[in-house]
């Protein structure tokens, strides 16, 4: 008998993670040069890593609070008041494993089935899937034509014709994979969409503390009663190993939320949370150094791709190069990819990957040392003029 028959109905319809299988595939392969890996290449700041230390030798080896620790939500809301203007109770934050229960957290306390989610696409495709696996509608808007952005004729085109259907809305800024950012007053057109209507907006904004050319602008500003506001320290402090996220939101709707992360995780380590409190409490600008060098990763890899040809999204924000494939090269970016990594030993990401829009790209992270993207564009190179029809 083949029970998998008669497993959850959702997951036959959700892909295997393409990334993952891409990722353990190039790994396989010896000398070649990455540019797939989203986390920075950096170490963790020692102030961090003592405090996790400190925790241990302290004996924080019990549960916390399965909100999470008081230290870290008292912490983590002055970073967010200080730092952005985003004003929340210790009692308004949730602490996940990771941005990415965040998400799976409020996409089962919102989502019923047949409701209607819409993401802009290209984007990081675990919204999606979660979606899907709860027997909710995903409804894909393709920004690809409008500088990979979300416009609000088209957000509004698509409430006009699933009506009360649609509960949440996802923005993701700056965007995974194409790095690129809203200015406030794009997102407050977005937010007068949905605003007073029973539509929930889930803000991702991991990347915050990564914006190279503007100030970091939110919905939250604008729709404060509606957002969901998701973000950790993965990536501002190279703490991708601590897992360690943090949900945000008005306590009704928190208080919701965090009845699904008790069923799943009831809480996080304690070490990490203490670490993680350490980063919000006195690393506030740990991150800068580290932004700095990215954007000098940011110039080199844009100016060497278009160099070769590739159509490249200006990243405002995150370390990812979004580029289209040149003509007279493969366009099935899902081939060209496996090519690249056989023959060039080279790693990218394809753009299809991300969902519509993404066909006929491929995504590059620069969070890898500035050596490795000049060898990388070396043989780039050499792969383009011998395979350039």
């Amino acid at each position: 008998m083949d029970l998998t028959k008669y497993m959850k109905k959702g997951l036959v319809e959700q892909k295997p993670g393409q990334i993952l299988a891409f990722a353990a595939y190039t790994n396989k392969i010896p000398n070649i040069v990455k540019f797939t890996i989203g986390e920075p290449d950096f170490n963790t700041p020692d102030h961090i890593k003592k405090a996790a230390e400190q925790s241990i030798e302290d004996n924080h080896s019990h549960y916390a609070p399965s909100n999470g620790t008081p230290g870290l939500r008292k912490a983590a809301s002055e970073f967010l008041a200080e730092k952005y203007g985003q004003k929340y109770d210790p009692d308004e934050i949730l602490v996940t494993n990771g941005v990415t229960e965040s998400i799976y957290d409020m996409l089962t306390a919102v989502l019923n089935p047949g409701d209607v989610m819409v993401i802009p696409t290209p984007i990081f495709p675990l919204y999606i899937g979660d979606a899907i696996s709860l027997g909710a509608k995903v409804v894909q808007i393709d920004t690809s034509k409008d500088g990979f952005k979300l416009k609000p004729e088209k957000l509004q085109a698509v409430i006009d014709e699933y009506g009360d259907r649609v509960r949440l809305l996802v923005m993701n800024y700056p965007t995974n994979p194409t790095g690129v950012m809203y200015s406030q007053e794009e997102l407050n057109a977005i937010a007068d969409v949905i605003r007073d209507k029973p539509i929930f907006a889930l803000c991702d904004e991991i990347y915050n503390e990564l914006n190279y050319d503007q100030e970091h602008a939110s919905m939250e500003k604008t729709l404060h009663d509606q957002v969901v506001l998701m973000n950790g320290v993965s990536k501002a402090w190279a703490m991708t190993g601590y897992r360690i996220g943090i949900v945000a939101a008005p306590k009704p709707i928190l208080d919701q939320i965090a009845k699904i992360h008790q069923a799943i995780t009831t809480t996080e380590p304690t070490p990490m949370q203490d670490a993680a409190e350490e980063a919000f409490a006195n690393g506030k600008d740990d991150a800068l150094p580290m932004k700095e060098e990215f954007k000098k990763r940011r110039d080199v890899l844009v100016e060497g791709l278009e160099k070769l040809g590739f159509d490249c999204v200006q990243p405002q924000g995150a370390f990812y190069v979004f580029a289209k494939i040149p003509e007279g090269l493969e366009q099935d970016d899902t081939k060209l990819i496996y090519d690249l990594a056989d023959n060039a030993h080279v790693a990218v990401t394809a753009g299809s990957f991300f969902a519509k829009g993404g066909a006929g790209y491929v995504r590059l992270s620069y969070a890898v040392a500035m050596d490795q993207i000049e060898e990388g564009l070396k043989r780039l190179a050499k792969y383009v003029e011998e395979h350039q029809k």
